[in-house]
């Protein structure tokens, strides 16, 4: 069995407003998953540095940021980034350019955990619903082509506010959506924004979301979580 979770760190800054990658660090910690998306996980401006000092990671937690080669300082590409336990061996990596109109990109880590493959899609979708779809579309054939290869797990912030509509059509017609429950906001969630999705061949157990009182200050979303088992 293994855990998974995907969190949009807002680039540290709390709901208190303060950047804290230290606060981020300990609600990783809580989550004890296995392998983790993170979104808005390196500064918006100047070089886009990233959010979580290396070294900070590497020292207060079992988690390492998998290499995507694309810039020095940044832990992600267009803000996303995957994390996984320092045990856990990464076989390939990759970016995707997907369209949008806004600076949006999607990422691909192939792994192997205790004998057993899997790929994971980290994402963070457009605000607007066409480009949202766009986009959807574009991950979904990426991803599915990968699945040929090994079972894959699709998460990220989809920015898709509807229950079952837009892009949410899209992806469930390929993958099974894990009902993982409302991430924001996180001081009073209402929306079901962050979601988890994954093969058919993979069995998810349970899922929800991480709700503490360190993760409702560190950031403006709540993690999301999933147990599965790859057959």
């Amino acid at each position: 069995m293994l855990k998974v979770a995907s969190y949009n760190i807002h680039k540290g800054i709390g709901t208190d407003r303060r950047r804290n990658p230290g606060r981020i660090i300990d609600v990783l910690n809580e989550i004890d998953a296995d392998i983790i998306a993170l979104q808005e996980a390196d500064r918006r401006f100047g070089a886009r540095a990233s959010a979580i000092p290396e070294k900070l990671l590497e020292m207060q937690s079992d988690y390492r940021a998998i290499p995507l080669d694309v810039q020095i300082d940044s832990m992600g590409w267009h803000g996303n980034a995957l994390l996984v336990r320092k045990s856990v061996s990464v076989i390939e990596h990759d970016i995707m350019h997907i369209p949008c109109l806004e600076p949006r990109g999607a990422i691909m880590g192939h792994f192997e955990i205790d004998g057993k493959q899997l790929a994971v899609f980290g994402m963070h979708l457009d605000l607007s619903g066409l480009w949202r779809r766009r986009q959807a579309a574009a991950i979904v054939r990426l991803a599915q082509q990968k699945e040929q290869d090994v079972p894959v797990v699709l998460m990220g912030d989809l920015n898709e506010w509807s229950a079952a509509s837009g892009c949410l059509k899209d992806f469930s017609r390929a993958f099974e959506m894990v009902d993982c429950g409302r991430s924001f906001h996180s001081r009073s969630p209402i929306a079901t924004l962050d979601r988890i999705m994954h093969s058919k061949t993979i069995q998810s157990s349970a899922g929800g979301v991480h709700d503490s009182p360190a993760a409702r200050k560190a950031s403006d979303h709540l993690p999301v979580w999933a147990q599965i088992a790859i057959d």
